[in-house]
């Protein structure tokens, strides 16, 4: 967990909170400490948690070590009988852990030890930082925490809420300014959400949020946090407060970048999601036909991003109560055409193959009522 809230009464807590003086356990004051001492055990803990590394670190790893369970549990029937492509075992030798797959990774490649991934990545990152390796190097190494190194994809649900877990634990303690540690913080927020833990996701990315004007960030990394957390309230249904933030983010994007910058393309279809959310499908058509050549042209017709747009424009056509016959015939096609894409990317055990194949289901079905005729009364 991030420590961002009053551990005896749960309040949020301002920067120079008030903290326990052995284990670092935080409060919103005094009164706070007192009752937590006396009546919630802390007594009983503060010892273990001071040993275990500081309140932070000790919640992080225990946060980890139950996220790494959860993950070698859903992936145990993929991966039974396999073993590890890195340390060559199917029992962790260290921890006892089982294995996880939760990339685009075919047949028998991609089994793996969380563990085994976590120290492969953090080795990348220390040999760049002590070797003073440039930005795009790092950056490349960096991804290693989030992206598979065989098939280049990035990782999914629990394994990747895993892996972010171990990738906070693992920079938690460096100084509020440093790079990495604010890059974890946001790789935490990304995973708790795409293991849909959207609370704890959102307040993670307002911790981070609220940190980086003080830190004089980048505004373009600013926008990546904003996006972010649009996207935890979008999954709690707080759509109105999501599409402000949506909207917001996309025209600075556009901007500061173009039409044609990624992050402009990855803005432009965030606001168009949401837009369609509030059913307000007009301006997502407007927006998505506009975006989707582009896409096609600047970032290829393989990437997740042109797919995502095109699978959410048909979307916005077979959703619309005001869709033409026509306009309900195009979806079908686009969808068949972004499965097939899809399947060959990342294979047919990916979320977004499956969440596309349900879109096809839908656009088929709306289709499938508007051609046929309602039977006529007394037949």
């Amino acid at each position: 967990m991030i420590l961002t809230n009053c551990t005896c009464c749960a309040a949020p807590l301002p920067h120079l909170a008030k903290q326990c003086s052995r284990c670092k356990t935080r409060y919103c004051g005094s009164a706070c400490q007192a009752q937590h001492w006396k009546e919630g055990g802390h007594d009983e803990v503060c010892k273990k948690i001071k040993r275990g590394g500081g309140a932070e670190q000790y919640y992080a790893n225990t946060k980890y070590s139950a996220a790494v369970a959860v993950a070698a549990e859903a992936c145990a029937e993929d991966t039974k009988g396999q073993t590890c492509y890195i340390c060559l075992e199917a029992v962790h030798r260290r921890t006892g852990e089982g294995l996880v797959r939760g990339c685009a990774c075919h047949t028998t490649e991609g089994f793996v030890h969380a563990s085994c991934l976590a120290e492969q990545a953090k080795i990348l990152v220390a040999e760049a930082e002590e070797n003073n390796l440039d930005s795009k190097v790092l950056n490349e190494r960096w991804r290693r925490w989030s992206t598979c190194g065989l098939c280049e994809q990035s990782y999914h649900g629990v394994v990747r809420c895993a892996l972010s877990w171990a990738c906070w634990k693992t920079y938690l303690g460096r100084l509020e300014a440093d790079q990495l540690r604010g890059m974890a913080m946001e790789l935490l927020g990304g995973g708790l959400c795409g293991a849909n833990y959207h609370e704890d996701a959102l307040s993670v990315q307002e911790s981070l949020l609220s940190t980086m004007p003080r830190l004089g960030v980048a505004e373009e990394n600013i926008l990546v946090v904003q996006g972010n957390l649009a996207n935890s309230y979008h999954s709690l249904g707080r759509l109105e407060e999501g599409i402000r933030l949506r909207y917001d983010v996309y025209s600075r994007h556009l901007k500061l970048n173009g039409e044609e910058d990624k992050h402009t393309l990855i803005a432009a279809l965030n606001y168009a999601i949401e837009l369609s959310e509030l059913r307000r499908f007009a301006e997502a058509k407007s927006l998505m036909c506009k975006m989707v050549p582009i896409a096609r042209r600047v970032l290829g017709n393989y990437k997740r991003e042109t797919l995502m747009l095109r699978v959410n424009y048909a979307m916005a056509l077979y959703r619309d109560d005001n869709a033409t016959l026509d306009d309900l015939r195009e979806p079908v096609n686009m969808l068949e055409e972004t499965e097939r894409t899809a399947l060959r990317v990342f294979g047919g055990a990916h979320p977004f193959v499956a969440d596309i194949e349900i879109r096809l289901r839908n656009s088929r079905a709306a289709l499938g009522a508007r051609e046929t005729p309602p039977p006529r009364e007394g037949v």
